[in-house]
């Protein structure tokens, strides 16, 4: 589907133009948004507006790292958002020629829906232009990251709190499924905050030098997006490494405890082991009081032990 919005040189908005009949001379700018384009429509881009072959050739292939291109007559962007519902990417693609701009994407995206009815309905469109509608949809890009963000910060809380009394190992399971989210979101954000920091710096898009301050605002809450993942990371790291801490002290006080025990049955048994060869002429077999003489002793060695454990930390 292609939608048209084309604003008059009084600042009209009309739409339902035909983009194989408009006329641009007509209009001060115009917004094209191939929205989920056919094969067809995708044509267009290059017998209708004589973009260049290659530029083209990105948009139809997609899978494009976050870019800047010039060419002649028009600037080139690709950049991504991500859905919250999967974490997966999708791109957009921007033309910006000298009386249009032109978004390509191949999802219904709801960060340039909402840019298109603001379009209609705001009043006075005497201050929107081209410019205008990249810096929009990118703001709206650049705020949907927060949300995920957010939502994976209270996900790492609630693995470090551990209120439903999980285990280790589904708890390291959800740790390392965090990360994995964690790293997609890196992905995504920071080429598209190298992206915008080339376009702040860029001599070539004088419309967006004139909005300097307002491009510089998108970079700096992509600088925040960037420390809050970075910083997101080193707690994972820091809460596995705390859990792994955990599980070692836990094991270790494991095995002590079947070692001391295992230490306090070894001369029991020696002394069973001896009362219970069965030789005819042993010693004390047949005292009368030999059976609870041995128990005591046996207990006594026993007390002896645990009480040397303790006193030395052990136990």
């Amino acid at each position: 589907m292609i939608r048209i919005a084309a604003v008059t040189n009084e600042h009209r908005l009309q739409k339902n133009e035909a983009l194989e009949t408009i006329d641009f001379s007509k209009y001060d700018w115009c917004w094209i948004d191939f929205n989920h384009p056919t094969e067809a429509e995708t044509k267009l881009l290059l017998t209708k507006l004589h973009f260049h072959p290659l530029a083209i050739e990105d948009c139809i292939h997609g899978q494009q790292r976050p870019k800047l291109d010039y060419y002649d007559d028009f600037s080139f962007f690709v950049t991504h958002t991500i859905g919250m519902e999967s974490y997966r990417e999708h791109e957009i693609n921007f033309f910006l020629a000298e009386r249009y701009i032109v978004t390509f994407h191949k999802r219904d995206l709801n960060e340039i829906n909402e840019v298109w009815n603001q379009i209609f309905a705001e009043k006075n469109l005497a201050d929107w232009d081209k410019y205008r509608i990249f810096y929009e949809i990118m703001d709206n890009v650049v705020d949907n990251f927060f949300p995920i963000m957010y939502q994976l910060e209270d996900q790492i809380n609630e693995v470090e709190e551990n209120t439903e009394e999980n285990s280790m190992d589904v708890l390291l399971d959800r740790l390392f499924s965090l990360r994995h989210q964690l790293l997609e979101l890196r992905h995504s954000v920071i080429p598209i905050r190298d992206l915008f920091y080339r376009i702040i710096n860029s001599h070539h898009l004088q419309g967006i030098q004139e909005r300097r301050e307002y491009f510089a605002d998108i970079y700096d809450h992509l600088l925040k997006l960037s420390q809050m993942i970075d910083s997101s990371r080193e707690l994972t790291s820091d809460i596995r490494e705390s859990f792994i801490s955990r599980n070692s002290y836990h094991q270790n006080r494991v095995i002590q405890m079947l070692t001391l025990v295992t230490f306090i049955f070894a001369p029991l048994t020696f002394i069973a082991g001896i009362y219970g060869m069965n030789f005819e002429n042993m010693p004390e077999l047949k005292w009368q009081y030999g059976y609870p003489i041995i128990l005591g002793f046996m207990l006594l060695i026993t007390v002896i032990m645990i009480a040397w454990f303790k006193k030395k930390g052990w136990w």
